[in-house]
């Protein structure tokens, strides 16, 4: 679930995580004070784990090639066939 920053009436800003389909909020839950969803600037994609190495991806071939000529490759040996 997202997570939306709103701020009070009095400056002061808290988060909450709410669903996509819920409406927004128009009172604090903790204070009841009267509170507008603010826009943020923060990142959309969180990268979790250790990361990616090339040993993730099974290779096809003994020289690490996929197997499958790219079309300069293929144009090429159909040159010298000629």
């Amino acid at each position: 679930m997202p997570t939306y920053v709103y701020r009070r009436e009095d400056g002061t800003t808290f988060e909450i995580e709410q669903r996509i389909t819920d409406p927004p909020l128009t009172h604090c839950p903790t204070t009841g004070q009267r509170v507008e969803r603010i826009i943020t600037g923060s990142a959309g994609l969180i990268f979790k784990g250790s990361g990616f190495y090339l040993t993730d991806y099974a290779r096809k071939g003994s020289n690490g090639s996929s197997g499958s000529k790219t079309r300069s490759e293929a144009a090429t040996s159909e040159s010298k066939n000629d």
